[in-house]
């Protein structure tokens, strides 16, 4: 299908781009990689008078580091997550959750920050967020604000940032030296995931020591699997070590039904992909 008419603005600055916003409110869409919104404006599930495409902004690209965190750009792209050093050395399950995102193509275009601001609940990069513990950047009319990833994801497809917001950069506290997996269930490939875990592991001598792990299209956003991370401190990596914890990865959780599996169905993969990713992340 084709949108519905409406404005463009690419601001280069930050400040141009909030100021677009203040200016046509709730008439406004941010775009950034264009691979949430465009899709949305096609199929007129959403019809903004103004498109302000912050795709021009340079202060919102790259990595750096900052003491014990890690600044990612909002504009930062998926294959950049893949392939920054920074990223693969202190934030590594990023660089994993970001290598899942649909095809190479996409990868090229959409953003980590546009992902976790389109805030679906089967997307890939939201849960690794939660699980590294991130925070959030959110610049608006009065200063910019952070916003733990835990407060970040408010329900389906809605955030902290306000409407007159803007997200500039995800802060990573750095994970350096623990291990970490993805373990993505679809049906067919580049799907949206059935279910995916997203877990980092800090491992000694075999034995777990700490570990964070979040869970995929198991709620209206993404989920700490809160029981399972504190089962885990002090287990073997082995099977027989990390199944007691994995199989309580899905308590609290309420995933959906629908074509794909109903609720019982995804609560039984979190289990499963649980122990796959825990296990993968602490090399056993």
């Amino acid at each position: 299908m084709i949108p519905a008419k409406f404005d463009y603005v690419a601001p280069t600055s930050i400040e141009e781009a909030l100021s677009a916003l203040t200016e046509h409110g709730d008439d406004a869409k941010i775009m950034a990689g264009g691979q949430s919104l465009l899709p949305v404006l096609r199929m007129r599930l959403n019809a903004p008078e103004m498109v302000i495409d912050i795709g021009r902004i340079d202060s919102l690209r790259g990595v750096r580091e900052d003491a014990d965190a890690l600044v990612i750009g909002a504009l930062t792209t998926h294959s950049e997550m893949v392939t920054n050093d920074l990223v693969r050395q202190h934030a590594l399950l990023l660089s994993k959750a970001a290598a899942e995102v649909a095809d190479s193509q996409v990868r090229h275009r959409g953003t980590f920050g546009g992902s976790c601001a389109h805030a679906d609940p089967a997307g890939d990069m939201g849960c690794a967020a939660l699980a590294m513990e991130a925070e959030f950047v959110i610049a608006g009319p009065g200063g910019t604000r952070s916003v733990p990833a835990a407060e970040f994801f408010v329900d389906l497809f809605e955030t902290a940032i306000g409407e007159d917001e803007i997200l500039t950069e995800i802060r990573v506290p750095k994970k350096t030296g623990w291990g970490a997996h993805y373990e993505k269930f679809v049906r067919v490939a580049h799907q949206w995931p059935i279910v995916a875990v997203a877990a980092t592991v800090r491992a000694d001598g075999g034995t777990i020591s700490e570990a964070r792990v979040a869970l995929t299209n198991m709620g209206s956003t993404p989920v700490r699997a809160s029981a399972t991370e504190s089962a885990l401190a002090g287990a073997a990596a082995t099977e027989d070590g990390v199944r007691p914890a994995a199989d309580q990865a899905a308590e609290g959780t309420n995933p959906p039904s629908d074509l794909n599996g109903d609720a019982d169905y995804r609560r039984h993969l979190a289990t499963v992909l649980t122990r796959r990713a825990v296990l993968k992340a602490a090399g056993a």
